[in-house]
């Protein structure tokens, strides 16, 4: 059995950080992890994607194979939208941040972003389910949207069928984390947890 996550979003939202919690708490729970990742063309604002499979296998390559994820969980709707027509299939799960990032030719009046409203419903008109959160919002809440990946590993490990438990998740934040920044982002993980139930 081959569990396979991608994570995606833009330089500076936490992806790779996340992407790392992840395969080192796969690790300390006896499974196999592969992990991919691809970086934009900048390090801040350019897109960046993880692939995250879980396995049990001998060997399984860093790349998910075409319209084989099992979950999406994107951290900016267009980069969300944008993985779907490669790596996601009707039976995909897919839980989205809803606050967007706009892009540089966006910003520069050059292209229209898309309406988020619309790319909701295209998300959830192709995959099995669609979670779609306020995680920017309330990671602000806490101070910084730097907390918005330690939200969305919360939500991501509520999602039924999801290998890791909370608990596997909160044994990293122990080790990587120290003080008042633990507290803060075992209570955004949390927070994360609340947004799926």
């Amino acid at each position: 059995m081959i569990m396979n996550l991608v994570i995606t979003g833009v330089g500076g939202q936490g992806n790779v950080l996340a992407s790392q919690i992840l395969g080192l708490a796969a690790v300390r729970k006896g499974m196999k992890v592969t992990i991919g990742e691809t970086f934009g063309l900048s390090q801040r604002g350019g897109p960046v994607m993880s692939h995250v499979r879980f396995h049990q296998q001998e060997y399984v390559g860093p790349v998910i194979p075409p319209n084989s994820a099992h979950i999406i969980m994107g951290l900016e709707p267009l980069e969300t939208i944008r993985v779907l027509p490669e790596l996601a299939n009707e039976d995909t799960i897919v839980l989205v941040n809803e606050r967007p990032i706009y892009p540089l030719n966006v910003i520069a009046g050059e292209v229209e972003y898309p309406n988020p409203m619309w790319i909701k419903e295209v998300i959830q008109e192709n995959t099995r389910k669609c979670y779609w959160v306020n995680a920017t919002k309330e990671a602000m809440a806490l101070g910084a949207a730097i907390f918005l990946n330690s939200i969305m590993l919360g939500a991501l490990t509520s999602i039924e069928k999801f290998p890791l438990k909370p608990s596997d998740i909160l044994q990293i934040f122990e080790e990587r984390f120290k003080g008042r920044q633990l507290d803060l982002n075992k209570k955004a993980f949390e927070m994360g947890i609340e947004l799926i139930k």
